[in-house]
């Protein structure tokens, strides 16, 4: 017979999650010096951290598809496998096309972890989806806090000032996923696991793909696509838009993502009260303001602006997951992975763009015919080095001034949500009251 220990479950989803987090807090920290390293341009380097984004919509997906079939367990048994593979091809990968498959080794184990908690977490609290989906989700900055302060901490420790740092550095950074990969790997092994909600419910699998093409839904989609560009390709790309704004840059992304956690954790009042389509409707005006603000503020007013867009993005990968868990519940698994799998797949395609428009931008702020890669590659201090210094301090602005029109559009169709959200509900109970 078996027991299931929803607390055990929910804490060693946790860690799956952090592990996941720490793939993009880390790989954000040493984005720029695996570009040095390896000599890659802003366009290869944009197309490296798509593909995380790659792998992770094409295994929550499927894993969507099987998860009723096979279980949760295997998909999570077979989430850590992939992490082993991606971190370990990472730590001892020599140029573009070892990182491109390691990068997508983890961007399909992140997938899967998605692909299996999400309807875990939704199937063992179906009293309170929306807040213990944000528990859950806590824990996606709060590991990039951890592999941020890991970068820095080590950096610094280790570096000395030394520009760009030994490599050999960011290899242990990234080695010090192993620890936290093989505790869950372990966790999940030796615990038993719920079946679906979707399964429970007793929910058809024709009701479940008609859910699928609910109008309601699809907006929700194409939403999905807005909040997490906002969110995750800003986030990915700190280290890089920033690095002349700020010494420090990659503090940007740990004020942002401290934010998150203390938002997340705290979320249970204000979903309760706001509901999520009122949550997601103040999170993108936040977020809008917030790059805004880092567009045009300067110096230590910059982590001002880092503040206000983490409230802004702190509720939208959540909400948007308990907007349907609420609201869509009979899409069941598969609907919450398609969420997330859109996600993903909008910042992929996201990052391929800007890393191109990025290199144009660089282009066209150096000496025609310029080599990206010898200036940036310039020793600190020479006449090549500052203009390249110059033309990121440049580019950065005009990569997040494109990127404010995504959470403006969002302003508009959240506004369009709550509308929607209000006069549904009291045709409903305008309804009751007929009755």
């Amino acid at each position: 017979m078996q027991t299931i220990n929803r607390t055990q479950l929910f804490r060693a989803s946790c860690l799956s999650l952090l592990v996941t987090s720490l793939s993009f807090g880390i790989r954000a920290g040493i984005l720029n010096d695996q570009g040095v390293r390896f000599h890659l341009n802003a366009s290869q380097l944009g197309t490296i951290a798509a593909t995380a984004f790659w792998g992770f919509p094409l295994a929550i997906i499927i894993g969507g598809f099987i998860v009723d079939i096979i279980g949760m367990k295997k998909l999570l048994v077979s989430a850590f496998i992939f992490h082993l593979i991606g971190i370990l091809l990472t730590i001892f990968a020599n140029g573009y096309w070892t990182l491109f498959l390691s990068t997508l080794m983890i961007g399909i184990a992140n997938g899967t972890v998605e692909a299996s908690c999400n309807p875990l977490v939704a199937s063992l609290y179906t009293d309170n989806k929306t807040t213990k989906l944000n528990h859950f989700h806590l824990w996606f900055p709060a590991g990039i806090v951890i592999g941020t302060l890991i970068v820095f901490g080590l950096d610094t420790a280790l570096a000395h000032g030394v520009s760009p740092k030994p490599y050999w550095i960011s290899q242990v950074e990234i080695a010090l996923m192993l620890i936290p990969t093989i505790a869950y790997g372990y966790l999940f092994s030796k615990l038993d696991f719920p079946v679906t909600e979707r399964v429970s419910a007793g929910v058809s699998t024709n009701d479940m793909y008609k859910a699928l093409v609910n109008p309601l839904f699809l907006f929700m989609i194409i939403c999905m696509f807005g909040t997490a560009i906002t969110e995750l390709f800003t986030n990915q790309w700190t280290d890089v838009l920033f690095k002349t704004v700020t010494d420090n840059a990659i503090l940007i992304l740990t004020f942002v993502a401290s934010v998150q956690v203390l938002g997340r954790a705290f979320a249970s009042p204000i979903v309760h009260r706001l509901a999520p389509q009122g949550v997601l409707l103040i999170s993108a005006i936040l977020s809008a303001l917030g790059i805004y603000l880092m567009v045009h503020l300067h110096g230590d007013a910059i982590y001002f602006a880092a503040v206000v867009f983490g409230l802004g993005v702190a509720f939208f990968w959540p909400c948007m997951i308990g907007f349907v868990a609420e609201n869509l519940p009979r899409t069941g698994a598969v609907g919450l992975n398609l969420m997330g799998g859109a996600g993903m797949f909008g910042v992929s395609i996201y990052m391929m763009f800007m890393g191109g428009f990025y290199d144009k931008i660089m282009a066209s702020k150096l000496p025609a015919g310029a080599s990206l890669d010898a200036y940036r590659s310039a020793p600190a201090g020479s006449d090549m080095a500052k203009a390249f210094d110059a033309a990121r301090s440049a580019a950065g602005p005009e990569v997040l001034n494109t990127t404010l029109i995504i959470p403006v559009v969002l302003i508009v169709a959240f506004v369009g949500l709550v509308i929607y959200m209000r006069s549904r509900k009291k045709t409903a109970s305008l309804g009751a009251i007929s009755v």
